[in-house]
């Protein structure tokens, strides 16, 4: 869930989300994983946070329907 954007390392997740929900529209200073600092378009980046954290849940509950089944 880890992803590059704007020059900076991210981690796709319920908190990036939620802070990027928050910022308002137009160019933000944001600290990215390795608390440096980074300018980017807050709804850009929320939806490739979202893209990526739909694709592990969706991933994570493919797996566990699976191993569900076996039992």
């Amino acid at each position: 869930m880890i992803f590059a954007h704007a020059g900076g390392m991210w981690r796709a997740g319920p908190e990036l989300i939620n802070i990027l929900a928050t910022v308002p529209p137009g160019d933000a200073v944001l600290l990215d994983l390795y608390e440096t600092p980074v300018q980017v378009q807050p709804e850009q980046l929320r939806g490739l946070a979202m893209t990526r954290w739909q694709e592990q849940m969706t991933a994570w509950l493919t797996e566990h329907n699976e191993l569900s089944d076996k039992r």
